[in-house]
């Protein structure tokens, strides 16, 4: 698929902010998981299927599984859908179905993308390591997000090695002219995205939530023997913010969501759908 310059992604975007259906209504407390129902995830289109997990250690301004949930799943489907020519599963016109699961869950396998938020909180129980691992070993693609400092990167890397082993799958720093940042739009580096809430506590100076400790935000990966990722990390960074927040603020919707968070998370799916 041809690539596109951050030119073109700021002004595709700014355009649908314009023209299109608003995206999903912005929730101010925790909703419920939305658990799949029969044929949720049968008819072949897009699902943008979450991974619910147990918190095992608190991590400042995280929620566990649900952090972001449900807007930035609803807000990704509907513009993923309008930028892209993936077909979206929509319980209706212009609301995407999106479902939550466990990774011990049969229907893991009805999802060639899941995605985790706050994983620096992970506590996977030995049966959903071993799913996960086969997902992931079958073909599965899992994208974890919004996880800062050296704590949380700590543990998630302890709970992802008990799910692949670090000795036959090591981590590694995805590089710039990996295939993955030019999916569609060109991302030229990993970008840092703030929570809203950290963005406007500063005043709109700060982008590292941890101070000196985070300042460097990693786009991080997990491949197999044949050289396909199978896990994205993107750590010191925000990414589902950018999505989620869009319609709150108009400086943070033109300064991380149209030039950061969308290009990076579309290219990630259509990278993940394409190898």
């Amino acid at each position: 698929m041809e690539s596109r310059s951050p030119f073109y992604a700021v002004v595709l975007v700014a355009a649908l902010a314009l023209s299109a259906v608003p995206a999903a209504a912005q929730w101010w407390g925790r909703m419920p998981a939305k658990y799949p129902e029969p044929g949720d995830l049968a008819n072949g289109s897009f699902t943008f299927c979450r991974i619910e997990y147990t918190s095992v250690r608190r991590e400042e301004l995280g929620h566990g599984w649900n952090t972001d949930y449900p807007d930035s799943d609803i807000n990704f489907s509907i513009r993923l859908g309008q930028l892209t020519k993936v077909r979206i599963n929509e319980i209706e016109k212009d609301e995407p179905n999106h479902v939550v699961i466990r990774a011990s869950d049969e229907e893991i396998f009805k999802c060639p993308f899941v995605f985790m938020s706050d994983v620096g909180t992970t506590g996977f129980t030995p049966a959903e390591r071993e799913r996960l691992r086969t997902y992931l070993l079958s073909g599965g693609f899992l994208y974890v997000d919004d996880f800062w400092g050296d704590q949380a990167w700590d543990h998630w890397a302890k709970e992802i090695g008990k799910v692949l082993s670090p000795s036959e799958y090591p981590i590694f720093d995805i590089p710039l002219d990996h295939p993955l940042l030019s999916s569609l739009y060109k991302v030229e580096r990993v970008p840092q995205v703030p929570s809203i809430q950290h963005w406007n506590w500063t005043g709109g100076y700060s982008t590292s939530e941890r101070g000196a400790e985070s300042e460097v935000p990693h786009l991080r990966g997990i491949r197999d023997h044949e050289d396909r990722l199978m896990v994205v990390m993107t750590h010191n960074t925000d990414i589902a913010d950018g999505w989620e927040r869009e319609g709150e603020d108009e400086e943070f919707f033109a300064r991380f969501s149209v030039t950061k968070s969308y290009p990076l998370g579309i290219n990630i799916i259509l990278y993940s759908m394409t190898h």
